[in-house]
């Protein structure tokens, strides 16, 4: 008896020790620019200073509600920090979250134009995403020896943008599914303006080795909006809404690693991690499509007739100057295809389903033969943007 007692001390003793030792789930969180990079500076007003006060926000809400969760900081002050060193941070401590936090602003000295961002790696799909990149890749040319560097990678000249085409990210899915919680917290908890999801080549995403999302606070040169993400109520409430969509991609996490002990003290409202269809649309798959005319297209389905009272979603995956062979070589075995005409082109998408789960399934098999492929909403027949 005694034995046995002792067998199940030194059983529940391990075990405390394999529990207490189990890895931590690990954050970077990247304020943007810093030391002699004030980034985008309007007046009294300097990027590097919001980056920062957003980001300790977050980092404490974090370490403050997760136990379980180490969170790093790329710099906790303003200092000056390589570009390709912040990605090495997260790389070498095994990130499962790579967070870079900015401020964005355009070429005027003022705008009216306000709203945050969330953005994914991959190849910019409209002039204002690529200038974006631009800005913000334009950083390195403060470092020394950065075309060595960087590869001859030139941040001012679109040519070498190119190479965002034709890279894979394995961890896309992951980034986007965050980006869209982290654009829900902006829009439900902050009450700022949704600009939804993005794509555009950043330098700081392209070796990170982990889901990762860049972030677009609002604009510098928008006198309401810059004067709001100055003050420290306003830092609050942006870092608050960043976190929300922490905790929520989190516990899908634990979900998918049979945990069950979420953060419960948290300071913010409670949010569901589903995203509604509508959200989806609005802050997912919109805005990482290549821009669309606002006008109604003609939508033309081969061989599926579509309940028009309900929502229906396809997978576009090719355009074309003309109409198609039914077997064409161009859809890579993909059958049956639909077309909608847009303008003079001819729009070609996969698959058609009520149920936007099945959908991005669909996109992800699509995938495999046309890496940009997207998902788009149809109703009554016509496209909804």
């Amino acid at each position: 008896m005694k034995r046995f007692i002792i067998f199940l001390i030194c059983l529940f003793t391990l075990c405390g020790f394999t529990f207490a030792n189990e890895p931590k789930f690990v954050v970077v969180i990247d304020a943007g620019h810093g030391g002699r990079d004030g980034g985008a500076v309007r007046g009294n007003y300097k990027e590097k200073d919001i980056n920062l006060g957003v980001a300790k926000v977050l980092g404490e809400l974090i370490e403050k509600n997760h136990k379980d969760v180490k969170v790093i900081y790329t710099r906790k002050s303003d200092v000056f920090v390589d570009l390709n060193k912040r990605a090495a941070i997260a790389n070498k401590a095994k990130a499962n979250l790579f967070i870079s936090i900015h401020t964005n602003s355009t070429a005027a000295k003022s705008t009216n134009v306000s709203g945050a961002d969330t953005y994914i790696l991959g190849l910019a799909r409209s002039a204002e995403n690529l200038e974006v990149a631009k800005r913000e890749n334009s950083v390195i040319l403060l470092e020394d020896d950065y075309s060595k560097k960087y590869q001859g990678f030139d941040p001012n000249s679109p040519e070498s943008y190119i190479i965002f085409e034709f890279m894979t990210n394995k961890y896309m899915e992951q980034s986007l599914n965050f980006a869209g919680l982290i654009q829900k917290g902006f829009k439900n908890h902050a009450k700022r303006v949704d600009r939804g999801v993005r794509q555009a080549g950043f330098l700081v995403l392209r070796q990170t080795s982990m889901p990762s999302v860049l972030i677009e606070l609002g604009f510098i040169n928008n006198p309401t909006e810059a004067k709001f993400l100055s003050t420290k109520s306003g830092q609050q409430k942006m870092g608050s809404a960043i976190y929300t969509g922490f905790r929520n991609y989190k516990r899908e996490f634990d979900k998918r690693q049979g945990k069950t002990n979420y953060a419960q003290n948290t300071q913010v409202d409670d949010f569901d991690f589903n995203i509604t269809e509508e959200e989806i649309e609005e802050e997912i798959i919109v805005s990482t499509t290549p821009a669309i005319k606002e006008k109604k297209e003609d939508i033309v389905t081969s061989k599926k007739t579509v309940d028009k009272d309900k929502t229906e979603y396809r997978v576009q995956f090719l355009v074309s100057d003309k109409v198609l062979p039914k077997n064409s070589s161009q859809f890579k075995g993909l059958s049956p295809v639909s077309y909608y005409k847009e303008g003079k082109t001819y729009k070609y998408t996969y698959g058609s389903t009520t149920d936007i789960n099945e959908s991005l399934r669909l996109q992800k098999q699509v995938r495999k033969k046309f890496k940009d492929a997207f998902v788009l909403k149809f109703k009554n027949g016509e496209r909804i943007k």
